[in-house]
């Protein structure tokens, strides 16, 4: 198993891609930390990550605070013995146009995805340092981090900032042997999205957008981070990686 003696904290761990690398990073021997805004939902995933025979705590934490970020590593590093792996997957979205878009809206999805980003890699990366030891840190970007999608002016800046922040953060901390990467998914039928496969035209939409006629599934995105996370990507930093069925590839016409 690639992660045995390794810890891993996961943000955004009570569904979607955040659970599904919580199991996945634990089937590979790590142990996890599995954080969300929800206590409720964080014990959860850990449960489930110890009823498939992994070690897992489950902490809450509002990512978009200071204190709470740096208490959530503090908390992670008591309950794992050791923090070598973040993935900040903690997200949320808006579907309003523009020029209606609320500023409390834009503030909680700048909040969580970028700043919240931000504050949980500065402090996993300032533990790291102390403790004089190398290590990776995943963000989640997003095909909107690479191209506009429409009604999502938000989402779109966020993404957009992560992607850049993930460039920053890498060239950063190269020397210090910490490797900062991004995943760009296209859509990915979590709880998130779950309300566009109830209607057959966003399906149609959504397999039209995505040359390879299909959405992802939470455990392909969880697999590209155990790459990242793994020394068979310890070359790999700043770099933002699409797995998007073709999304950003181009469009027929």
């Amino acid at each position: 198993m690639r992660f045995e003696n390794t810890g891993v904290l996961i943000t955004g761990a009570g569904s979607g891609i955040g659970r599904a690398a919580s199991l996945a990073f634990a089937e590979e021997g790590a142990a996890v930390a599995a954080a969300a805004l929800q206590l409720e939902s964080a014990q959860a995933t850990a449960s489930a990550v110890e009823a498939s025979g992994g070690k897992a705590v489950g902490l809450q934490v509002d990512v978009t605070q200071p204190d709470s970020a740096r208490a959530l590593v503090e908390r992670a590093v008591a309950g794992l013995g050791s923090l070598d792996v973040l993935i900040n997957s903690a997200g949320v979205r808006e579907i309003v146009p523009f020029l209606e878009l609320p500023a409390a809206e834009w503030l909680k999805v700048i909040g969580t995805n970028l700043t919240g980003t931000f504050l949980c890699s500065q402090a996993v990366a300032r533990h790291l340092i102390a403790q004089h030891k190398s290590g990776k840190i995943i963000n989640l970007a997003s095909v909107a981090g690479l191209v506009g999608v429409p009604n999502r002016a938000a989402y779109v800046a966020s993404k957009h900032g992560v992607v850049g922040l993930t460039k920053e953060m890498g060239m950063e901390l190269a020397d210090k042997h910490i490797q900062v990467n991004a995943i760009a998914p296209g859509v990915v039928e979590t709880a998130m999205t779950a309300g566009y496969f109830d209607n057959p035209a966003i399906v149609a939409s959504l397999k039209k957008a995505h040359p390879a006629g299909r959405w992802a599934q939470p455990e392909e995105i969880a697999r590209l981070m155990l790459f990242l996370a793994s020394e068979d990507a310890d070359f790999m930093t700043g770099a933002t990686i699409p797995i998007d069925g073709g999304f950003v590839a181009g469009k027929a016409i």
